[in-house]
């Protein structure tokens, strides 16, 4: 892998960078992720199939995961948080038939509740790469207790292929924090974990099964069920 370091990096923070990406995000994410040509229709696949499922989704952005799952299960409520309010914002407009069908929330879904024991599903796409283990640990317990028994969580999610990888970009943004003098916030930058992580953290968390499910080149998509 190349090296960065000693390259000056300048830190976007979070919902910032995606309100200045808003209109070149769908097409990036489809022509650009490894695996987009697939990887929302096989999310879609592990969202449960029962009428008038509730339906968490975090990080829902513009919505592009929506589109496959109201295929499979057009009668689907789903609440959306999301931190950049033009991405709700597209994703409102983008699906204004289903509007009585949806609910966005303009928030980090790290810092807010989510409720409990109140969705069948939780679904995430592309968004928990940003997130250090403990980060992750505290979002999966809210996940956990979010859903009802016998409950999924669907992760997709950009991954690392190896542990050296992981540690590589962990310790990128640790350099780069320390570098630009930054000791709090949320800013932009891509810290994937490998698959056997993510699953401990989320059996650390209380589910009882997660597994790999799908996976091409840096993208996997891991089911886990209360």
């Amino acid at each position: 892998m190349d090296s960065i370091e000693n390259k000056r990096i300048e830190l976007e923070e979070m919902a910032s960078f995606f309100d200045k990406r808003v209109d070149t995000y769908d097409e990036h994410m489809k022509n650009e992720v490894d695996g987009s040509d697939q990887y929302y229709i096989e999310t879609a696949k592990y969202i449960p199939h029962c009428s008038n499922l509730k339906l968490l989704d975090l990080g829902c952005g513009t919505g592009l995961e929506l589109k496959e799952i109201f295929k499979i299960n057009p009668t689907v409520n789903v609440t959306g948080i999301d931190l950049s309010k033009k991405m709700l914002a597209k994703l409102k407009e983008k699906y204004e038939e289903k509007q009585e069908q949806i609910s966005l929330i303009n928030e980090s879904y790290v810092d807010i509740e989510y409720g409990k024991e109140a969705y069948g599903a939780v679904v995430s796409v592309e968004t928990l790469h940003h997130f250090a283990h403990q980060e992750k640990l505290k979002i999966y317990k809210k996940i956990y207790d979010s859903l009802i028994d016998g409950g999924v969580y669907v992760e997709t999610d950009y991954v690392a292929k190896d542990q050296e990888y992981e540690d590589y970009f962990f310790n990128e943004l640790k350099r780069i924090k320390e570098e630009n003098k930054i000791t709090e916030g949320f800013y932009h930058y891509d810290t994937p974990c490998t698959v056997e992580n993510i699953i401990i953290l989320m059996e650390k968390a209380g589910f009882k099964e997660a597994e790999l499910k799908w996976r091409e080149e840096g993208t996997a998509i891991i089911v886990a069920k209360k």
